[in-house]
C-alpha cells in the first residue's frame, strides 16, 4: 500500500485528487495540508510513502518543504505537483530534492503511473515538461558539462532517456532487450563520466545539457 500525503493549497484539487487516487486498492490518501507548515506537520506524526505536492502555496511553499526534508531519516518520497510550465522553477524542485514532477492536468493513467515509479524509488520527469525544460535550458550550456555529455555513448543517451522516464533498472533491460546486469554497468558509466554520484543528479543534467 502507499500511503500518500496531499498537499496543495486549493481544497477543490485536494478533493479531486483524493477521489481519483481512492479509486486505486494499492494507495491510501491518509492526510492532507493547505499548506507547507501543515505538511511538515503531518509527516512528523504520520508514516507516509510519498508527498503529492504543490509547489506554490501561501505560508511556505513547495521548494522550502523541499528544503526542510533534507537530511531527516525515512524522508518521504516527493513527487511535485505543478500548473506552471516554468522550467526553472521545476529544475530547482529537483535540485531541492523533489524525485519527480507532473503537471495537474496529467491523465489518471499517468500519474498513478509517476506514483508507483516514485514511490518504487524511481524518478519521474514528465516528458511534456522535459521538453519545455529542453528547449528552456539549451542556453545555459558550459562547456564542462557539454564535454562531459559528449563523451556518453548512443546505448548510454538511451539509458539516460529512460531513467528520466522513472523505469528501473530491469525495466530499462527489458526496454531494451538486454540483461539487467548489463544496463547496471551502463548506469555506473553515465554516473562516472557526468560527474555525479547519483541518477536524480544525472537525469537533471542530462536535462540540462538537452538530452532528454
Amino acid at each position: 500500500m502507499i500511503r500518500v500525503l496531499l498537499a496543495d493549497d486549493e481544497q477543490l484539487i485536494r478533493q479531486g485528487f483524493r477521489r481519483l487516487l481512492e479509486m486505486f486498492d494499492d494507495v491510501l490518501v491518509v492526510a492532507e495540508a493547505a499548506d507547507g507548515e501543515q505538511a511538515l506537520a503531518e509527516l512528523a506524526r504520520l508514516d507516509i510513502d510519498i508527498v503529492l505536492l504543490d509547489v506554490r502555496m501561501r505560508r511556505m511553499s513547495g521548494l522550502e518543504v523541499l528544503d526542510a526534508l533534507k537530511g531527516r531519516a525515512m524522508r518521504p518520497r516527493c513527487l511535485v505537483l505543478t500548473t506552471f510550465d516554468d522550467p526553472e522553477l521545476l529544475l530547482e524542485a529537483a535540485r531541492r530534492g523533489a524525485d519527480g514532477f507532473v503537471s495537474k492536468d496529467i491523465t489518471l493513467e499517468e500519474l498513478m503511473a509517476a506514483i508507483r515509479a516514485v514511490a518504487a524509488g524511481a524518478n519521474w520527469f514528465q516528458p511534456a515538461l522535459t521538453s519545455s525544460l529542453r528547449q528552456a535550458l539549451l542556453r545555459r550550456r558550459n562547456g564542462a558539462l557539454a564535454q562531459n555529455c559528449a563523451t556518453l555513448t548512443e546505448r548510454e543517451i538511451q539509458v539516460l532517456r529512460l531513467m528520466a522516464g522513472g523505469l528501473t533498472n530491469r525495466q530499462i533491460a527489458q526496454s531494451l532487450q538486454t540483461a539487467e546486469g548489463t544496463v547496471k554497468n551502463q548506469v555506473s558509466s553515465i554516473l562516472a563520466k557526468m560527474a555525479v554520484p547519483d541518477r536524480t543528479l544525472a537525469v537533471l543534467t542530462a536535462i540540462e545539457a538537452g538530452l532528454v
